[in-house]
């Protein structure tokens, strides 16, 4: 015989009467709600505070369906369960922000049949699920094992109460008695949806029994695991109160051992330290754990380890800072020649300091070749301020954990280079130079640069934390100052938090003067030198610097000063002790022949051949760019190393040649009955970038037209198809080179005139610059047409 829900008839259609045949829909992310079971719901929603609103206002009862992924926020129709409860609210709360509390009791399980409406929120018809039970001895077998299970859950669970046994004992239907434990399960909601689907009692009893099988296997899994751990924390319980009872008699008999000094000893670090609220919470709660643990053990190293470096770092310890801008200028000029630029923005940062204590840094960025001076200008700020000063060299490094370190859990753990160097700097706000941040690398293990967008944010790095430390640190009273040859290799979201101050190449006075005040100098003294056993003159310094040496600083140069300074140490240490001279005619004896040749300006004008300027990591120089054309077809063959950008501006220049000069020459099918092959010495040097597009079609034109260039002229500047010439780069290095090589005229971008104002007026006085917006005015004034 088959009936439904083994109650009182009467209860069960008064039950059913009361459920109306539409009903809001409230979707659940995490739990299932089932009949008889008392839920709370807290709503702040708008769309379902008016879904509460209606619903109190017209039956009281909802439909509570649960999501199929707990994770959807706006969960659509298709995204819950059609099978729910119709859930009847019995109390509200409404709170003054706005939420709403309701606490509900599921009256029946329901199904939806179809959606009526989405906005503002869901309802559909439903219909009532009937559950179907068949008294048979399989389900009192069933109910038996059920109810004894479930006793034995509440026995072994310390969440569930006793009370549980004795509702679900009172209870008559095995509906209910099913819903009861179902709810009170620690199930996950998919098998509670499971068991809110299953109409018929026996098979919702047969999914039960098997849940509480595992439940019952976890929990005594559960209680052997805190047995045991029990009976660890006595045997070290134990352990310790006799090593305290050990040490309590050591030092009646004064036989104190080494370990008790050694913790009494960190504990007066620990209270001695300057120390924030957060690492003297850290540091108390290392030593606790170290007390207890035994010398020998493998973590008493680590713990000990991770208190010396909370104990170690500054946390609030600071210098002050040296405000005087006349004294920091006088230390600035004693360590560097020129560079008035950087010297005038340290001194504006000083200045704004002097007015706000509690200013951010800026984070300095500088920019230039190998040898200008990058590296000790970090030293000088440091020195003009009174702070000390730390440097860390980036190139290279690949692995994030150099910059956040790495997690304790690691063997040979240790805290990344920040706090490695703020250690080092003992002072919280130090001048902190990130050294070569352009040769950054990433791999598998991270990327670096990442790592370090916290580091050089002063809106974040207020609370950096390092791995290792699990700790905030405070890095904002630090100046950091970053270096790199090339602005283009350092990642935008880095450059974007960083002042960049590019710092050129020296010309030859620059150098000679550095020369003079700080390289000679400091080699005499290094070698051992007296003060005037040696001198170089001008003429010979020049001479070191255009024959010797080619680079946009002063490295390459003060090593040859220092190969002459070591031969004249020998010379004395020989008993030739006479003060030694070195001019422009003696510098072979010390250096032997020369290495370098002059880049020098053609000694006439001559077809095909045009001079440019390109930028080097060296500073700047001037190239030529050859053209030759021979029998063929038409084809163009580019050398010299030429990168991809460069040689799809040579393409773009011959294109521009051919639509704008080829109908103006007598030679209409030039460009079919020849090849051009077109060259920039010198060939093993590569070369890339697009600031060569004017000079390639100056030179194609003067092939054409077979019309020489003149010699004295260089010229640099991107050309598009249009013959248009953009902007470039590096033109103050372009321009000290082409008047070092003999150039008298310039030939450069209309868009780059501002720059000029940085050219030395020493330069911009032996030169006639000549701004364009078309290649072909350039075209026009270097080929001689007559």
């Amino acid at each position: 015989m088959v009936i439904k829900n083994r109650v009182d008839f009467e209860d069960q259609v008064d039950r059913l009467t009361q459920i109306p045949k539409e009903l809001a829909i409230l979707p659940i992310n995490d739990a299932v709600v089932f009949p008889l079971m008392t839920v709370p719901l807290l709503l702040n929603d708008p769309k379902l505070l008016r879904l509460a609103d209606e619903a109190l206002a017209d039956r009281k009862i909802i439909g509570a369906f649960t999501q199929i992924d707990p994770e959807e926020s706006q969960p659509e129709a298709n995204e819950i369960h059609e099978v729910g409860t119709a859930v009847h609210i019995q109390k509200m709360i409404r709170f003054p922000n706005g939420e709403m509390r309701l606490l509900g009791q599921g009256v029946t399980r329901v199904k939806i049949e179809e959606f009526t409406q989405i906005e503002p929120f869901m309802r559909a018809t439903i219909s009532v699920v009937d559950e179907i039970e068949e008294s048979t001895e399989l389900l009192r077998a069933y109910l038996k094992t059920v109810t004894n299970s479930f006793a034995k859950v509440v026995d072994a669970s310390e969440n569930l109460p006793d009370e549980l046994k004795i509702i679900v004992g009172s209870l008559n239907e095995a509906g209910r008695i099913a819903d009861v434990i179902a709810t009170n399960l620690q199930l996950d909601l998919e098998r509670k949806q499971k068991l809110l689907e299953e109409a018929n009692v026996l098979a919702r009893l047969k999914l039960l029994s098997g849940y509480l099988s595992d439940e019952l296997e976890v929990l005594r899994l559960g209680q052997k695991l805190q047995s045991d751990v029990k009976k660890e924390m006595d045997r070290e319980q134990r352990e310790y109160y006799l090593r305290q009872q050990l040490r309590a008699i050591k030092r009646e008999l004064g036989e104190e051992d080494d370990r008790t000094l050694e913790i009494d000893e960190i504990q007066r670090k620990i209270d001695e330290a300057a120390l924030s609220e957060q690492a003297r919470a850290a540091a108390e709660k290392e030593l606790d754990r170290l007390k207890k643990m035994s010398p020998g053990a493998a973590e008493y190293t680590v713990a000990k380890t991770y208190i010396d470096w909370i104990v170690e770092l500054p946390w609030e310890k600071s210098t002050v800072d040296n405000l005087d801008i006349v004294a920091a200028e006088r230390v600035l000029n004693e360590d560097h020649y020129d560079l008035e630029g950087v010297k005038e923005r340290i001194l504006e940062f000083l200045a704004v300091k002097q007015l706000k204590a509690s200013m951010k840094g800026s984070i300095l960025c500088f920019v230039g070749p190998p040898g200008v001076g990058k590296t000790s200008l970090g030293q000088s700020i440091a020195r003009a301020m009174g702070r000390t000063f730390v440097r860390i060299s980036l190139g290279g490094m690949r692995d994030e954990a150099e910059i956040r370190g790495h997690r304790r859990t690691y063997i040979g753990a240790l805290p990344g280079r920040i706090i490695q160097g703020m250690r080092t700097a003992q002072s919280a706000n130090p001048v902190f130079m990130l050294d070569e941040i352009d040769k950054l690398g990433h791999d598998f293990r991270g990327d670096p640069a990442s790592a370090l967008l916290e580091v050089l944010d002063p809106a974040q790095n207020k609370t950096f934390e390092d791995h290792y430390l699990n700790l905030h640190y405070d890095l904002s009273k630090v100046l950091f100052v970053t270096t790199a040859n090339l602005l283009e290799l350092i990642p935008r979201p880095l450059l974007d938090r960083m002042e960049v101050m590019e710092l050129p190449g020296y010309i030859t006075l620059e150098k000679i003067e550095i020369a003079k005040r700080y390289l000679l100098p400091r080699q005499i003294d290094e070698n051992g030198l007296p003060d005037k056993a040696l001198a170089i003159t001008d003429e010979g310094l020049r001479h070191i610097v255009n024959f010797y040496t080619r680079e946009a600083g002063v490295r390459e140069l003060e090593r040859k000063i220092a190969t002459i300074c070591r031969k004249v140490a020998k010379r004395r240490v020989s008993g030739k002790k006479r003060p030694v001279k070195v001019t422009e005619r003696t510098v072979r004896k010390y250096l032997g022949i020369e290495e370098y040749t002059r880049d020098v300006a053609l000694k006439k004008p001559t077809v095909g051949v045009a001079t440019g300027m390109a930028k080097t990591m060296t500073g700047g120089e001037i190239l030529f760019v050859e053209a030759l054309k021979m029998a063929g077809r038409g084809m163009m063959r580019i050398t010299g190393q030429l990168g991809d950008v460069m040689r799809e501006s040579a393409e773009a220049a011959m294109s521009f040649v051919r639509a704008n000069y080829l109908p103006r020459s007598d030679n209409p099918d030039f460009f079919e009955k020849h090849d051009l092959h077109l060259h920039v010495p010198a060939g093993a040097v590569p070369k890339d970038g697009p600031s060569a597009g004017v000079a390639i079609a100056t030179t194609i034109v003067s092939l054409l037209f077979n019309k020489p260039l003149r010699n004295d002229f260089a010229m640099t500047g991107e050309i598009t198809l249009t013959g248009k010439v953009l902007p470039i780069g590096g033109l103050k290095d372009k321009v000290i080179a082409a008047h070092r090589a003999g150039i008298r005229t310039i030939i450069f971008p209309k868009a780059n005139r501002r720059e000029l104002d940085e050219i030395p007026e020493m330069i911009k006085k032996d030169l006639t610059f000549i701004p364009i917006l078309r290649a072909g005015e350039a075209i026009d004034k270097t080929i001689i047409w007559d």
